[in-house]
């Protein structure tokens, strides 16, 4: 796959992503709730820190599911869209002051995750992640049900993911939490990292499933040979690498390793144009596929 070389479908669509992935990180599975966020926000330690979640309008959520989940070639035209709605851009904009005063999403799940063991229900699995797992959701909603939950927050890194997943997975004691993680460690999206970072986040989030009695099913990190909001970045290589450190790790610990790499990945390490729509994230199709990896691990949906 070539990497974006300036022209006008590039450009726009170098230029939208940041956004969409902020809309993304609340499209799929927010509860209903306040457009608006209150004014003022909480200060300090309080009894109840978060806001209500809000909701993305019925259109914009359907626009982003023909945009980047129904297996299409993306066009300058396509994102612009989404880019110009007004509905966007002020949907954008509250999500972006909701995120802004909560750096590792604490906030985002908080109302499920504490309706769910009043309502004496017990998930068997967790998908943690970022929009690669979120987006999951809609683009094949039926494997969330029946006791699997998705905890996917679009943009996140291994080091936010870990200060939620005591809240996110450990407080819904499930018997199976499956990690994919690590797109956005290589894109950098909360600064500078290094690889050895990810992988103490990696295993610091096994460590406490497994002291919790929680199974791990590790995912590897999908290909991707360019990102549009990073053009400056050749991630191939590293994502190989981090990807050895994947399984090797998930061997000597006796985890389950899912390569989702092998399966999407084409022949330079992108991931194939029939699988996604933009190059970074698995359309219906790609996410089909990978369904059927990770029954094997968690077992069917509705078992």
């Amino acid at each position: 796959m070539k990497k974006p070389t300036g022209g006008k479908v590039n450009r726009t669509i170098r230029w939208s992503m940041s956004a969409v992935m902020s809309l993304m990180s609340v499209s799929a599975g927010w509860a209903q709730g306040a457009e608006r966020l209150p004014d003022p926000q909480p200060v300090g330690m309080v009894d109840e820190p978060c806001p209500p979640a809000i909701t993305p309008p019925p259109a914009v959520r359907a626009l982003l599911v023909d945009l980047f989940i129904e297996p299409r070639k993306l066009a300058a035209g396509d994102v612009d869209r989404l880019v110009k709605d007004p509905e966007f851009r002020s949907f954008e904009d509250a999500s972006r002051r909701l995120s802004a005063g909560d750096w590792a999403g604490i906030c985002r799940f908080s109302a499920a995750n504490r309706a769910a063991p009043a309502a004496g229900q017990t998930p068997r699995v967790v998908f943690m992640g970022d929009s690669i797992t979120e987006n999951w959701l809609l683009a094949d909603p039926a494997l969330f049900d029946h006791g699997v939950v998705n905890r996917g927050i679009s943009g996140q890194t291994t080091a936010q993911m870990l200060v939620r997943f005591r809240a996110d997975v450990v407080s819904l004691h499930p018997q199976v939490v499956h990690i994919l993680a690590g797109t956005n460690d290589v894109a950098g999206n909360t600064g500078p990292t290094s690889a050895r970072d990810f992988e103490n986040n990696i295993m610091s989030m096994v460590d406490i499933a497994r002291a919790n009695g929680i199974r791990v099913v590790l995912g590897s990190i999908p290909p991707t040979a360019s990102f549009s909001w990073r053009p400056q970045l050749n991630p191939v290589p590293t994502i190989q690498a981090l990807n050895a450190w994947l399984r090797s790790y998930a061997k000597r610990q006796r985890i389950a390793y899912i390569d989702y790499y092998s399966l999407l990945g084409g022949a330079s390490g992108e991931l194939r144009n029939d699988l996604g729509n933009d190059g970074v994230h698995p359309n219906r199709v790609g996410y089909r596929l990978m369904r059927g990896l990770v029954e094997k691990q968690i077992g069917g949906a509705g078992k």
